[in-house]
């Protein structure tokens, strides 16, 4: 198998370069796919997490279900919601949002849960509401593992949002179908390369986006502790 010659033939190929097959335009539906979906699963699951974390009340199911959730077969959840909708944009956001919406409830009930309860209670104790306690002191202590959750969220969507090929929709999923299909096999390796690419790409920036999230003084203190110690293991989830 000849990697390198597929994937010189799939970008050298003129139709990749311009027009309604390109990469750029492949690329932005997928983003486009994995945006609405990542949006819509933060507007259900992070509000909710806010209030289970900050109560402490329900966490032990809503991680049960979310394990359940997980579970569940993307490629399935598709071809119900084609049944059940028809083939359109909502046949990918309904599985696609439920994919995303696990690990950003889960990291958004866990982040403010772990908020230091000395601090929490002198927050209360200057007489700051339960409001203002929860957006002004845990929120920002949790954004931390909050964007770690998008991560997660955010790169299983990606990589996932190739099934929207298998409705007739857009994305860098239609290379990978279509390659199958066709036994085209530099478009499909050019098409499973350009998913990886973009899922790191993605992971980096959230990367980046957490370590700015992180105060300088636990950036210092993660640095500063010896290799597996809890600290450090933290930082890495």
């Amino acid at each position: 198998m000849n990697w390198f010659g597929w994937l010189h033939d799939f970008f050298a190929d003129p139709a990749h370069r311009s027009g309604p097959d390109s990469i750029l335009d492949r690329v932005l539906e997928h983003l486009a796919f994995s945006a609405e979906a990542l949006v819509l699963a933060a507007l259900l699951a992070v509000p909710l997490g806010l209030l289970i974390g900050y109560t402490g009340r329900g966490l032990f199911l809503v991680t049960a279900l979310t394990g359940i959730a997980r579970a569940l077969p993307t490629l399935g959840l598709v071809t119900l919601a084609v049944l059940l909708a028809g083939v359109g944009d909502t046949a990918v956001l309904l599985p696609l949002t439920a994919l995303a919406a696990p690990p950003l409830l889960v990291a958004t009930a866990e982040g403010i849960r772990g908020t230091d309860p000395d601090v929490r209670d002198a927050a209360r104790g200057i007489g700051l509401t339960h409001p203002q306690t929860l957006f002004q002191v845990c929120l920002p202590a949790a954004l931390p593992t909050l964007l770690a959750g998008a991560r997660t969220a955010a790169v299983q969507v990606i990589a996932t949002a190739t099934v929207a090929a298998y409705v007739g929709l857009g994305g860098l999923g239609r290379y990978v179908i279509d390659g199958l299909a066709t036994r085209d096999f530099p478009t499909t390796v050019g098409g499973a390369l350009l998913v990886v690419l973009l899922a790191v790409a993605v992971q980096l920036l959230f990367a980046l986006l957490i370590r700015y999230a992180t105060p300088r003084g636990a950036r210092t203190a993660h640095v500063d502790e010896p290799a597996g110690s809890p600290a450090l293991s933290k930082e890495s989830i």
